[in-house]
């Protein structure tokens, strides 16, 4: 069972208030706050869906530009030695640190996905 609900490229999560008996959530790796909720699995999607729309709509009459998640890119601190090895790895084979990185972490997560 998948723990995230996804409406026009938005990822949101999904949580449950023991308290408050309700399922909430909010939109993910995005910077503006933008949460939801609702009584049952249905009322939670149809939430999820109306509070996209609405920060879509929020940010068209503000001008602005929407945050869009998972643009692509993100910093990593591989630390000196790591950063390195890679880079020298890189120029023997022709190809340039992103290249590196992004074929690594492509490798490990097919493996992972694999084994799960």
């Amino acid at each position: 069972m998948s723990m995230m609900l996804e409406y026009k490229g938005y990822l949101g999560s999904v949580e449950y208030s023991d308290e408050d008996e309700v399922l909430h959530g909010r939109l993910e790796f995005i910077r503006d706050l933008v949460t939801y909720e609702g009584v049952d699995g249905k009322g939670l999607k149809a939430a999820f869906h109306e509070a996209v729309d609405d920060y879509l709509e929020l940010c068209a009459a503000q001008g602005r530009k929407p945050d869009m998640p998972l643009k692509g890119s993100f910093n990593v601190r591989p630390g000196r030695d790591l950063h390195r090895r890679a880079m020298l790895y890189a120029r023997r084979r022709g190809v340039n640190l992103n290249t590196v990185v992004s074929d690594a972490l492509r490798r490990f997560l097919d493996h992972e996905d694999h084994a799960a």
